[in-house]
């Protein structure tokens, strides 16, 4: 049985070279790009293992990469293997399985959240716990880094325009239609392109030391990108 009525997620990709983050590079090599991303994943993990309000979970990707996983995880987390499809079937999946569980909410997230709030995370606990069945985290791209769920919505992970800037209208839109309004939380953002890399750089320049901010400082190619957008 669960130990607590909630579950948080974390979906993540083995941190693999020419396997995550390709978009970053030019102007990041696949190597640093794969480095960059480690770092962000290792830090959320770090970040959030804090967080007593839920069971803690790590759904990987791919099966094949459990070694790894179980390997970089903190012992605070669960690892388990994403099953096969696109994102949708992926997260559909997930909170499947948590709710057959017996979990009363469940929220996931991406993997590569800088500096992420943790108060966002009881944000949507919270909004769960009272009279909303769908929260959702817009990211600056128009998709969402949190989705939470206390019960399944199967229509919101089918037939999405999955990685576009549509991601989170399409889904609020979907929502509407089988009458459900999301509760929102803040806006946040994850690291896709060159304009997240310049966001990131202004924000971990005013925190406490990380692998992301020591990876920032190590990459020479971000030296003179500016702070601001």
């Amino acid at each position: 049985m669960p130990k607590s009525a909630n579950a948080l997620v974390v979906m993540a990709k083995a941190p693999l070279v020419g396997e995550v983050k390709t978009r970053l590079a030019p102007p990041l090599s696949l190597k640093e790009a794969a480095e960059l991303y480690r770092c962000l994943l290792l830090d959320l993990l770090e970040n959030v293992r804090s967080f007593e309000g839920a069971d803690l979970y790590v759904a990987f990707s791919p099966a094949a990469a459990a070694a790894l996983f179980h390997e970089i995880t903190p012992r605070d987390f669960v690892c388990f293997p994403q099953r096969r499809g696109d994102l949708g079937e992926r997260m559909a999946s997930i909170f499947e399985d948590l709710f057959e569980k017996s979990y009363e909410r469940a929220v996931v997230i991406g993997s590569d959240l800088p500096v992420f709030p943790s108060s966002f995370l009881r944000d949507a606990f919270r909004a769960l716990a009272g009279s909303s069945d769908v929260v959702l985290g817009p990211s600056r791209d128009g998709g969402y880094y949190l989705i939470g769920l206390s019960r399944l919505v199967p229509e919101i992970f089918t037939g999405m325009p999955w990685g576009t800037a549509r991601v989170l209208q399409a889904t609020r839109d979907r929502l509407s239609r089988v009458g459900v309004e999301p509760s929102l939380l803040p806006g946040w953002f994850d690291v896709d392109t060159v304009e997240d890399l310049k966001f990131l750089k202004q924000m971990v320049s005013t925190r406490t030391q990380t692998r992301t901010s020591k990876m920032i400082k190590k990459l020479s190619i971000l030296r003179d990108l500016p702070y601001r957008l």
